[in-house]
């Protein structure tokens, strides 16, 4: 009996930490920040990586999956240009110990409501389909995974083409500085 509370409490947790760390996010992501080359140097190191096994993982899965790898490209492609109007509706202030930089909220809360929106419609549609055909072996097919790869790749594309701007507008101002 006791070996069936850990999986329950295990649940409740994530239950209770992804809604804090989704409004953390939030928080993090809509605050003044100092604009750091090393920074910005190792978010994209990390996104490049990230995007490599993305892609990867969405061409293996269109194997199984029709559209994975097409739905991925263009929901990266889509990220892009979010983050390049993302860069465009900063708020940039030159100050005397550096660049500081201001993200646009409603962008920020968009892409946010695009991930809570696909996690909540994978588990919708996840739950209808276990349902429906359990003994289906493409049941996961019906999940709408190309899409929720999409949606990835929406988030990935942001953040890449942003990171990718941040830099370099710090490069740009430390050159003006020196």
């Amino acid at each position: 009996m006791p070996l069936l509370v850990i999986p329950l409490f295990v649940v409740a947790l994530f239950v209770i930490v992804i809604p804090l760390s989704l409004v953390q996010r939030y928080r993090m992501g809509t605050s003044r920040q100092r604009a750091r080359g090393w920074l910005a140097t190792l978010n994209l190191v990390g996104l490049s990586l990230s995007v490599v096994v993305f892609f990867t993982s969405a061409a293996l899965t269109s194997i199984w999956i029709p559209h994975a790898l097409t739905y991925s490209l263009a929901g990266f492609a889509l990220g892009m240009l979010l983050g390049i109007l993302g860069l465009w509706l900063t708020q940039w202030e030159q100050a005397r110990d550096g660049l500081h930089y201001t993200p646009n909220r409603m962008l920020v809360l968009a892409i946010m409501l695009i991930v809570v929106g696909r996690i909540g419609y994978g588990i919708w549609r996840g739950v209808h389909a276990w349902r429906a055909g359990a003994d289906d072996p493409y049941w996961l097919g019906v999940l709408g995974v190309a899409g929720s790869l999409a949606a990835g790749a929406i988030v990935l594309g942001y953040y890449f083409a942003y990171w990718f701007g941040v830099r370099r507008k710090f490069r740009r101002h430390a050159a003006r500085a020196r």
